[in-house]
């Protein structure tokens, strides 16, 4: 396919698309485990985790509602500990237990701010937090509160990706945001080379037939069948979540 869907530079007539991040009600925030580092090599940065919540108050404060769902890659991924020898379901099962961990970070950072937060968990453990249930994940957030989804689907073989774009699907939501330690989704790693072309609108065809690896082919799949537009995005920039909302700053909006 050639690049007819793809636009680089400025956003000239990309009114609908900013149309319909300004008119999203209901979001899904899909962050990374390695997004809660910050500059450190492992584990969860607490100013990091602050400026996210603090970020997402904002969102909540403005009346939108929002969801999240958090990867565990900052303090272990299933894939790697399957490249390590560890048998292949056990690993994943061991990095849905790390995206619980930094769920219940994060549900702390956020109820400093008073916003009231449910976790909700793929896995069962009472003792920790809620069970996901759809039903109640909705009402939650009709009520103005963060639902904060952990353990991915609860399903071995899947990423974070496939599961927030499952639970985007499940909750009706108008956009799913990728919160990325880059600005927008590129033609190579911009860390690697600075020169990498950056697309300002894609199709999800383009993602898939690219390559571009944001996100698995699973979730670009699921959201395209769904029509959920997708927003990538750096979180890394204090206050960049709202801006975003507000339909300013630097992104790249995947839809048809």
């Amino acid at each position: 396919m050639g690049n007819e869907n793809i636009h680089q530079g400025s956003r000239q007539g990309d009114s609908p698309h900013i149309h319909t991040i300004q008119n999203a009600q209901r979001v899904l925030l899909k962050l990374s485990g390695e997004a809660l580092m910050g500059n450190q090599s492992y584990g969860i940065d607490p100013q990091t985790v602050e400026q996210i919540a603090s970020d997402i108050s904002q969102v909540v404060t403005s009346g939108k509602q929002i969801c999240v769902v958090i990867g565990g890659g900052n303090i272990f991924r299933g894939i790697n500990g399957f490249e390590m020898g560890i048998e292949r379901v056990s690993a994943d099962n061991m990095g849905m237990l790390a995206t619980v961990m930094n769920a219940i970070a994060l549900q702390s950072a956020l109820e400093k701010h008073n916003i009231i937060t449910r976790v909700q968990s793929a896995i069962h453990m009472h003792s920790v937090c809620e069970s996901y249930i759809r039903r109640r994940a909705i009402r939650h957030m009709e009520k103005g509160r963060v639902v904060i989804f952990a353990a991915g689907s609860g399903n071995p073989f899947f990423t974070t990706d496939t599961a927030a774009a499952l639970r985007a699907s499940e909750m009706g939501c108008d956009l799913l945001l990728k919160g990325t330690k880059v600005d927008g989704i590129y033609a190579e790693d911009p860390m690697k080379n600075p020169d990498a072309q950056k697309f300002s609108t894609l199709s999800y065809r383009d993602v898939l037939n690219k390559d571009l690896k944001v996100m698995d082919a699973a979730a670009i799949s699921l959201t395209r069948e769904n029509h959920i537009p997708i927003v990538v995005f750096s979180i890394c920039q204090q206050g960049n979540l709202p801006h975003i909302l507000n339909g300013n700053g630097e992104f790249t909006f995947v839809s048809d």
